[in-house]
């Protein structure tokens, strides 16, 4: 566990657990996801705290660029909607706020993806279970044992740990590998 650790065994965990992502999956789910795009599809990521940041931030490297210039690819955060979340929560429930707007926004050509650490955010698995309805591809980022959010998912992304700062670290290496091949995929020559 990373609270006892020292710095130096912190940097080793977060490394050990960064050489673990399987390299094909990511360009797997790139390809995917670059595939969706051409199709009139979209990206659409959600995620609670630490991972609604990641969320945004996955969804700003698709919409400006991350490595090489590119048009700007269609894909959407559902979580920085502050006047929607809230209206949401409020009016209905906080485990509906992605999946009344997963309801709203999202077609079966698109890629939907949930962030949990902890892969049991009752939201992100509404989010993730109402986009599976649709028909679209469904994708969970999650921490090592997938939580309960794996057996609606149509593909898992676990981050080799259970540990939440860590499995934060992994899941942005794991978007940053993502962006990474679709802008090879999708890039102007």
């Amino acid at each position: 566990m990373y609270t006892e650790a020292t710095l130096e065994d912190y940097v080793r965990m977060g490394m050990d657990a960064r050489s673990k992502i399987d390299c094909n999956q990511i360009r797997s789910l790139a390809a995917r996801i670059s595939d969706s795009i051409r199709r009139g599809g979209k990206l659409v990521a959600f995620g609670n705290g630490g991972s609604a940041a990641d969320a945004q931030h996955f969804v700003a490297e698709l919409t400006g660029h991350f490595s090489r210039e590119r048009d700007p690819l269609p894909a959407i955060c559902l979580n920085t909607n502050v006047s929607g979340l809230t209206a949401i929560s409020n009016d209905y429930s906080y485990d509906e706020v992605f999946s009344r707007q997963v309801k709203a926004l999202v077609g079966s050509n698109d890629v939907v993806i949930g962030i949990t650490t902890s892969g049991n955010s009752r939201n992100v698995i509404n989010g993730v279970m109402e986009a599976a309805k649709i028909g679209s591809y469904t994708v969970a980022m999650t921490g090592r044992n997938g939580g309960k959010i794996r057996q609606v998912a149509s593909e898992t992304l676990a981050a080799p740990s259970d540990d939440t700062p860590i499995v934060q670290e992994v899941h942005i290496a794991m978007i940053h590998m993502i962006c990474l091949e679709i802008d090879r995929i999708l890039a102007k020559k």
